[in-house]
Formats: structure tokens, sequence, C-alpha cells
């Protein structure tokens, strides 16, 4: 029988990924996934490097985009095709598991800013908006709720 699958934001797995060169890593997650597939996700990294500047969710004119903090460079399509490029090679899994807060994975817990960076509210990161849609049956949480 096949193992079931689970994507798990990598920095959560240990891998130095974040922004900052480092991890968050959840012995709990590990340890709850420890029998699963587990396929590592960071659409970040692959893209931008390890360190990199820090990005935020901007509300613009009604669209939210994903704006470098320090060059304030819009990065919303180069993080998108690297999403639905994870997702064709991806294409089934049983569980989601994303980091929280994350402008890329949170899962309702990420900072939407106004164009003064200030909070508007809290929702989803990109990776996690993009993975409800393209993920429909499948339960997604974030390390908090593991």
């Amino acid at each position: 029988m096949a193992k079931k699958k689970v994507i798990v934001s990598a920095c959560l797995l240990g891998e130095n990924c974040r922004y900052d060169g480092n991890a968050k890593i959840s012995n709990e997650v590990i340890e709850t996934y420890k029998d699963y597939e587990i396929i590592p996700f960071c659409p970040e990294a692959p893209i931008f490097g390890t360190p990199r500047e820090r990005i935020s969710v901007i509300e613009v004119n009604g669209d939210y985009r994903i704006i470098t903090d320090d060059t304030n460079r819009d990065v919303t399509k180069l993080l998108e095709d690297e999403i639905n490029f994870f997702i064709n090679s991806n294409p089934e899994v049983d569980e989601i598991v994303l980091k929280s807060s994350s402008p890329s994975c949170g899962f309702g817990t990420t900072p939407i800013l106004n164009q003064r960076r200030e909070v508007l509210f809290y929702g989803d990161g990109i990776a996690a908006e993009i993975f409800k849609k393209k993920y429909k049956s499948t339960k997604i949480k974030d390390e908090k709720s593991v």
C-alpha cells in the first residue's frame, strides 16, 4: 500500500530556507507525519535564494500583491509560477501543513498590509490561496493545528 503524501513547508522540516537563512523546525510536525511521504515545499528559496529580502502581501487597488520590503519589487507572478509548477509536479496529496504567518504559506495568519505597510487584516499567503483552489478536497492547516 502506498504511503499517504503530505506537503510540508520546508522550514518546518529543518531546512534553512527562510528569508533570514534560518529554519522553524517543528518536531511535532515531523513526528506526526513520520509515516507519510513528506514533500518539502518552499516557493521563495528556489527563486530568490537564502537569505533574501523579506516580502509582504500588500493590497494594491483591490488586488493582493507580493512586494519585496526593501526594493518594493512586485514578485507576485514569479511566485505564482513557482507554486503552480510545484502543484503540477505533485498533483495528488493527502494533507498540507504550511508555516503560519508567512507571506507565502500563512493559512489565515498572514498580515495583509496596505501600501503604507499597516495591517489591514490577517488572511492567506499566496501559496495557501493557490493551494485552496487547486487542492480543493485536501486538508490544509498550519503547524499550530497539528
